[in-house]
């Protein structure tokens, strides 16, 4: 995700917290790597991660937001999708 992609998704102009934004951009491939097992290089073809990605950013960047539970819940269920990709490509393998 790029700093461009990541103020969109955070409704933020570019120059507000960027140190910040940067540092939660770098932090996702990893946090999704150790929640799901995909790897970095299978995350990069993968939608889902992407996805999940902007929401975790969300829920990290806005950690005081009211829809807190709401996020949670999605964030979840999508690191379990993307949790049985990850298996499905281990398998594959």
């Amino acid at each position: 995700m790029t700093l461009t992609e990541a103020c969109n998704v955070l409704h933020v102009d570019k120059g507000n917290n960027d140190e910040l934004i940067f540092s939660l951009i770098d932090a996702l491939p990893g946090y999704i790597r150790v929640t799901t097992g995909m790897s970095e290089a299978d995350q990069a073809r993968e939608p889902l991660c992407q996805t999940v990605s902007g929401f975790l950013l969300t829920q990290w960047y806005y950690a005081d937001h009211a829809d807190d539970q709401a996020l949670t819940r999605t964030i979840n269920a999508l690191l379990k999708a993307i949790t049985l990709k990850a298996r499905e490509i281990v398998n594959e393998s």
